[in-house]
């Protein structure tokens, strides 16, 4: 339910942000929102009740996200820092809370979730009221970054099939790493994987992701935002062929490790792409059509490999090795009708 409804309102808060002074109204709003509903998730415990606030507790974080993408690599390409590193403390957040939440449960039971959830909303919410302003003051425009900046002020100049195509291919990629987190311990479970090595094996692939982010900026200049995209989706799918075969816990840690190649390099060659050929006036509502066409792509992939997996059990990857090779032909065929720009 978070989902579809952070998929129907994706686009509107995207487009209210780009129409706002700045980014950092939306999001600092949003925060404050996703601070304050998850309180009512003290006051119910039936079914219906926790869908509501739970759904409104998911909304503000899913809907801003996006707006917080593209205002962050705005300001990082202003100010000549570093995207990648600021993504890759996000990944490091992510690892960091699941496994202190995991300890914290053990220790005090699944009562601690609430209180640890709402504190954590409030803590995101006063933290964003020190963010900076993200749009550059027109003052601050200079010659050289006016006639640097991408000519394409609105969606519908942009929305053009070379530009459409490596998103869509890349979104495809991303839903086949959604089947990996839906289904990827089920299945080593099922082929033997001892249940104290799947952990440490979840946790590399976040490692890895974090590690490729924090040294992006050595690596990423040096090949164009949609040839870092294909090298991703060629990784891909190798990777969920080798998974395919049932590999055992040596090759498993191989492939683990390439999750930063199959998935952060794809992922921040995304959103150099969107920022190399849009210009501030959509790059919030271009960045959540982006997401929101890999939840597209996530909920068909998982309803797809729910049917797949019990018939296929690993041998499902070798479908995900497809939809992964379809989405590098999307990426091909949109570098051969357009030129790439280095990203």
């Amino acid at each position: 339910m978070p989902i579809i409804v952070i998929l129907a309102f994706n686009l509107i808060v995207g487009r209210v942000a780009d129409r706002a002074r700045d980014w950092r109204q939306v999001i600092v709003i949003g925060a404050l929102i996703g601070g304050i509903v998850p309180i009512g998730l003290f006051f119910v415990n039936e079914f219906w009740g926790i869908l509501l606030f739970w759904t409104l507790a998911s909304l503000p974080g899913g809907a801003i996200g996006p707006v917080l993408d593209a205002a962050s690599m705005r300001l990082a390409r202003r100010n000549g820092t570093d995207f990648g590193v600021m993504r890759a403390w996000g990944t490091v957040g992510y690892m960091l809370f699941n496994g202190l939440t995991g300890y914290l449960v053990v220790w005090f039971g699944a009562a601690i979730f609430v209180p640890l959830f709402v504190g954590l909303a409030i803590l995101r919410a006063a933290a964003s009221l020190q963010l900076p302003p993200f749009r550059a003051p027109a003052e601050q425009l200079t010659i050289s970054v006016a006639a640097a900046a991408p000519k394409t002020g609105s969606l519908r100049e942009v929305a053009k099939p070379w530009f459409i195509l490596p998103l869509f291919g890349f979104c495809m990629i991303y839903g086949t790493h959604t089947v990996l987190n839906a289904f990827g311990s089920l299945l080593w479970k099922a082929q033997g994987i001892p249940e104290d090595v799947i952990g440490p094996l979840i946790a590399l692939g976040a490692a890895s992701e974090a590690a490729v982010m924090f040294l992006w900026k050595r690596l990423g200049g040096r090949i164009s935002a949609r040839g870092i995209m294909l090298v991703s989706a060629v990784a891909s799918v190798f990777r969920w062929l080798l998974m395919g075969f049932e590999p055992n816990v040596a090759v498993l840690i191989a492939l683990q490790l390439s999750h930063g190649i199959t998935f952060a390099v794809g992922y921040l060659g995304c959103v150099h792409f969107i920022a190399n050929w849009t210009s501030e006036n959509i790059a919030a509502e271009t960045q959540s059509l982006f997401v929101v066409g890999q939840q597209l792509l996530s909920a068909v992939a998982l309803v797809g490999f729910g049917w797949l997996v019990p018939s296929m059990g690993g041998q499902a990857y070798f479908v995900a090795a497809g939809f992964a090779l379809a989405g590098a032909g999307c990426i091909w065929v949109s570098m051969q009708m357009k030129a790439a720009r280095a990203s």
